[in-house]
């Protein structure tokens, strides 16, 4: 027990010697030191094996390395100030940083006029470079811990507010802190079509970035002229490209291809409800039902006759696909013009009569064949009838006489066929010679007549009688056929010398010659 306190006292004793030994290098070291050490070693003065090895020179480098960690490390990875220059790396410290010149030495001497920033790690571009060196290296602060961020410099400019986080150079550079470039295809949204030109705050209002809304109508629900009838899936229809060119294709997407005027149709033309609720039909009359002009006698299928380029551009064709081809007047007129009731149950007729028996001004006396005298052209042009096959053929002038002339009214059957009818205002003869203007005159001209009293007659002409006109002794007139007395004195009454003694046989004496040769028989 004894023999192990001995052993114990001997080991303290050593040791104490060793220290004390040790304490009296340092003091020795102290009174040698050729100055005082500066501010920032100050407390380690009295400490030399912190910056000095005995006899070992080449080790000095390291020991300030050691004590210096962030210089060592930016050494170790060729970075920083120190560590970007190979000609720094290789030197040793105290070529650059001497000590033991007073407390208030600056052994970190920099020509701030002069410095080359581009031997750091923060390179000095844009508008940076004519920024004094105080804006970013504090004079309480060592130049290595000058922020090296730019939300470190510009955190209280950010208009952003932090919402978009701290790394500022993925918009902005240090060109000009106006003019960013933010590649927005990162992100769960890519600007597409008219998107890239739009301001970010058109869309991110107030700096709110984060949660910003992507669906369409959250942005564009006051431009939607549908008025939301439609739904909320803009998409469907319409692109960033272009919000008035739809890139939804009727033709394409649905089984209603879009002809003719339907593709210039508005949507709300024919989606009157919302397109997710109701489907229209696809017939034509479930949409152009107010538009029918027929008002529903042509039935519903307007497919039929029409088609998508326009009303009146009717694809049904008469003339191949009825009995009844329309020419002339009848290829101008209104369907409705013939079909007036309902079209799958009338049975019109194609006889010219079943339509235009209102129009018949013949009053039905010349049948039901009007073709026989008319054309399609039109009532009144090229009228062909052959009168000849009447009981009064034209001849002489009748052929080439109006037919008004004879047929005032368009009821030709009530027409007379007698001269007298028609001519009574033109008889010279003033009814003396009777209605039948045939026996001596004809037809082709009024003033050319023969009339032969000796053969016609019972009264045959001659001596002074043969110059004598027809009205001197036809002088009255008579209802119908003419019947004049041949006895001398019907005539002569008047110039009868004997006052009727001698009778009324005036040939018995007399000739027709002259009253004056006188023959007694």
């Amino acid at each position: 027990m004894i023999q192990r306190m001995n052993i114990t006292l001997i080991a303290f004793a050593t040791i104490s010697l060793f220290f004390m030994n040790i304490a009296r290098a340092a003091d020795i070291e102290t009174l040698l030191m050729p100055g005082k050490v500066i501010q920032g070693h100050a407390e380690y003065e009295s400490e030399c094996f912190r910056c000095h090895a005995r006899f070992k020179k080449n080790t000095q480098s390291q020991l300030c390395r050691d004590c210096h960690e962030e210089v060592d490390a930016d050494l170790l990875a060729d970075e920083g100030f120190h560590g970007l220059k190979p000609e720094i790396a290789e030197r040793p410290c105290k070529i650059c940083h001497t000590d033991h010149i007073g407390r208030d030495a600056n052994i970190a001497i920099l020509n701030h006029a002069t410095f080359d920033h581009n031997g750091t790690d923060f390179h000095l571009e844009g508008s940076h470079k004519n920024v004094s060196c105080t804006a970013c290296h504090q004079p309480d602060k060592k130049f290595s811990e000058a922020p090296s961020s730019c939300f470190d410099c510009h955190g209280k400019q950010d208009p952003h507010k932090g919402n978009l986080g701290e790394q500022c150079s993925e918009c902005h550079s240090a060109k000009d802190w106006n003019k960013f470039d933010f590649d927005h295809d990162i992100t769960e949204f890519p600007l597409l079509g008219e998107h890239k030109e739009v301001a970010c705050n058109s869309c991110h209002l107030n700096t709110q970035y984060e949660k910003t809304p992507q669906n369409c109508n959250a942005c564009h629900s006051l431009n939607d002229v549908h008025n939301g009838r439609h739904g909320t899936q803009c998409q469907d229809c319409h692109s960033p490209r272009n919000w008035i060119e739809p890139k939804f294709e009727h033709d394409r997407d649905t089984e209603f291809p879009l002809k003719g005027k339907h593709k210039k149709a508005v949507c709300e033309a024919c989606h009157k409800e919302a397109i997710a609720d109701v489907k229209p039909e696809k017939t034509c009359y479930s949409c152009h039902k107010n538009d029918d002009q027929h008002s529903g006698r042509y039935g519903t299928k307007c497919d039929s006759c029409h088609t998508e380029k326009g009303w009146k551009d009717a694809s049904f064709d008469h003339d191949k696909n009825t009995k009844f081809p329309l020419k002339d007047k009848h290829s101008k007129l209104i369907c409705s013009a013939c079909h007036r009731g309902e079209l799958d149950k009338e049975n019109l007729g194609t006889e010219c009569h079943s339509c235009h028996l209102s129009d018949d001004v013949h009053r039905g006396q010349e049948g039901q064949q009007c073709q026989r005298c008319h054309q399609e052209s039109g009532w009144s042009e090229r009228v062909v009838f052959d009168h000849d096959l009447t009981h009064f053929p034209l001849l002489g002038m009748h052929a080439s006489a109006p037919c008004e002339e004879c047929h005032i009214s368009a009821a030709f059957q009530d027409t007379e066929s007698e001269c007298n009818a028609c001519h009574k205002e033109d008889d010279d003869h003033k009814a003396a010679l009777g209605p039948d203007c045939r026996q001596c005159h004809n037809p082709n001209d009024w003033g050319i007549w023969l009339f032969e009293h000796d053969q016609q007659t019972d009264f045959k002409l001659d001596g002074a009688h043969k110059e004598l006109g027809c009205g001197q002794c036809h002088y009255k007139p008579v209802k119908s056929k003419v019947d004049q007395s041949s006895n001398c004195h019907a005539c002569h009454e008047h110039d009868d010398t004997h006052s009727g003694r001698f009778g009324r046989q005036c040939e018995r004496c007399h000739n027709t010659e002259t009253f004056n040769d006188v023959k007694l028989r």
